[in-house]
């Protein structure tokens, strides 16, 4: 696994990730979610929750 990409023109806002989030690495700015690299431990359930496929690692 990587670190997630965020794809900025796709995520809506709606914040499933930020709340899966196991780390509390992603959070929401400008209703877009954004990734602490430094808190992030890969473990792709931001991808999984994603229903609009907004995040890529």
């Amino acid at each position: 696994m990587a670190i997630p990409s965020i794809n900025a023109e796709e995520c809506t806002g709606c914040g499933l990730c930020v709340d899966a989030c196991a780390a509390d690495a992603l959070s929401l700015v400008d209703d877009v979610c954004v990734v602490n690299e430094a808190e992030c431990i890969e473990c792709g359930i931001c991808l999984d929750e994603c229903a609009f496929e907004a995040i890529t690692a």
